[in-house]
């Protein structure tokens, strides 16, 4: 008596049982379940039928070494603790499951020798195209040298000089912008930044301010978040004829909230201190409500806020905290596109996408 033939386990089912089970050449079932070359739609039904039935799971690597494509895309994250990375990541991850690619995440923690390893890394997975937020704006010779080879490159949130890539940001100087002048409309004539301000390159605070106030050309796309924001701080200021004091424009000199606390009381404790403050990111925003704690100052009572970031805490917080909120959902599904439409060939010119924020109005501002 012939033996029947018998099946593979369905975690172990083959492109050749999916050809006998649709009844056609291992050839056809291949060229159906790798996405290459010409087959009949009556065929492609037949073969996906018969994938389906005896679920069969394509082999990524043989398919990969096939097409020249592994369907993943590689994303570096400076800080995928962040809340601003997270939401990134999101909408990344969501345009590239419904397009059917796979995601690899590395975090450089904002520090270039970990961005360079973290690329190095991705290029060895064979990535069909990487997102990266740049540590630094001007030496970043790994992501020239990336889309020297030809390799598909996004960048998030920043820029590199000279690197003619598309990118993704929040127009971080038209936002910061509004929220001053938010401040000032309610009144308020003494306003304090706090931000970071870390970036050799942009040169000495206060040769930037003279230079930002007096309104002379300054070099915008390669300058980090932070200093975009006070830029839009200073435009706000000039719009309204306000003078810019330095006292209120001072460094945290390092990203971390504990920086952004020790600078608030240095605010504070100034001859004509501020009335209200700006925080030019979440983390300066943990770092400023953590030295209004301390200090016992309310809000906005005491003090009025706005913060750049919209963090879930802030509409918690009684009384809420106006905020500045950037598309970051958004701002990750786009990076992830404009990468897709890369990755099939498409070729524009490099495009530079600059989406606007939404000023959230809570209870941290009080009129003057």
């Amino acid at each position: 008596m012939r033996e029947k033939f018998q099946l593979a386990p369905k975690s172990k089912a083959t492109i050749a049982d999916v050809a006998r089970e649709a009844g056609v050449s291992t050839a056809t079932a291949g060229r159906v379940l790798g996405g290459y070359g010409y087959t009949s739609e009556e065929k492609k039904e037949q073969v996906l039928k018969a994938a389906q039935n005896i679920g069969y799971r394509p082999n990524a690597l043989a398919r990969s070494l096939i097409t020249g494509k592994t369907r993943t895309l590689g994303v570096v994250a400076g800080d995928i603790q962040n809340p601003f990375y997270a939401s990134v990541l999101r909408g990344i991850s969501n345009v590239a499951e419904a397009n059917g690619f796979g995601l690899l995440i590395t975090n450089s923690d904002e520090a270039q020798p970990r961005e360079v390893s973290s690329v190095e890394l991705l290029a060895q997975k064979q990535v069909d195209g990487l997102i990266v937020t740049p540590s630094d704006t001007r030496k970043a010779r790994h992501l020239h040298n990336l889309k020297a080879m030809g390799v598909p490159l996004v960048l998030i949130d920043r820029t590199v000089a000279g690197l003619m890539v598309d990118r993704v940001a929040t127009d971080n100087i038209a936002a910061a912008e509004q929220a001053v002048r938010h401040l000032i409309a309610a009144g308020h004539r003494r306003i304090g930044i706090v931000a970071e301000l870390v970036d050799e390159e942009a040169g000495d605070l206060d040769a930037f301010l003279a230079r930002a106030v007096a309104g002379d050309p300054i070099e915008i796309e390669t300058l980090y978040p932070s200093w975009q924001r006070l830029l839009g701080y200073i435009r706000a200021h000039r719009i309204e004829g306000l003078p810019v004091d330095p006292r209120l424009t001072l460094q945290a000199g390092s990203y971390s909230a504990l920086a952004a606390q020790a600078v608030v009381p240095r605010l504070m404790t100034a001859l004509d201190p501020p009335t209200a403050l700006f925080a030019t990111d979440g983390t300066m925003s943990e770092g400023t409500m953590r030295a209004l704690t301390e200090r016992k100052l309310s809000i906005p009572q005491d003090l009025s806020l706005i913060c750049f970031d919209d963090l879930d805490w802030m509409s918690f917080h009684r009384p809420g905290i106006t905020a500045i909120a950037q598309p970051r959902l958004a701002m990750g599904e786009t990076a992830a596109r404009m990468l897709l439409e890369r990755i099939r060939g498409e070729d524009f010119p490099p495009r530079t996408v600059l989406m606007p924020a939404e000023l959230i109005e809570r209870g941290s501002v009080a009129r003057r």
